[in-house]
């Protein structure tokens, strides 16, 4: 059982690792002024699902539940 808790570990300081890297690599929430008036209703405020920022929140939210699952698996006093 202990090999099982060290493989486990290992995947979250990686989980730790990746989800720090893609929250600095997203945009903040606060997009300006532009917001205000209604400017933020581009293209690319459209159709942010479908670009580079809409998969990195999407891989967010995965790499976040594993986050919050291996935290769970890891305190329980099984191994």
């Amino acid at each position: 059982m202990q090999v099982l808790r060290i493989a486990l570990l290992i995947v979250f300081i990686i989980i730790c690792i990746a989800l720090v890297i893609l929250v600095l690599m997203q945009e903040g929430r606060s997009a300006g002024l532009g917001a205000i008036s209604g400017a933020a209703e581009t293209y690319w405020g459209k159709n942010k699902g479908r670009s580079m920022e809409g998969a990195l929140v999407k891989i967010t939210r995965y790499l976040a539940a594993g986050f919050i699952l291996l935290t769970v698996i890891l305190n329980l006093n099984v191994f």
